[in-house]
């Protein structure tokens, strides 16, 4: 992925894949995404903005246990509402 592009927009550039291959956000999946979005130790606000929309499609189309309780810990350990 360009190094050129803000972390946010290659943090949603990354999310892509997650909903064309199968359509179903895994558990290794969304630990992939959430260590790219805090590569640099710090979720800003575009990057709190581009997880939070990843969260809000993965619940909407369905997911495993393990990965709602997951989601569930992201939202609260980052105050993603």
């Amino acid at each position: 992925m360009p190094e050129r592009l803000p972390p946010h927009l290659q943090l949603a550039l990354a999310s892509v894949p997650v909903f064309t291959n199968d359509g179903k956000l895994d558990l290794g999946e969304l630990e992939r995404l959430l260590a790219l979005a805090l590569a640099d130790h710090v979720l800003d606000d575009d990057e709190k903005r581009v997880v939070a929309n990843v969260l809000d499609r993965a619940e909407a189309d369905g997911v495993d246990a393990d990965v709602l309780l997951r989601i569930q810990e992201i939202r609260s350990e980052h105050a993603l509402g």
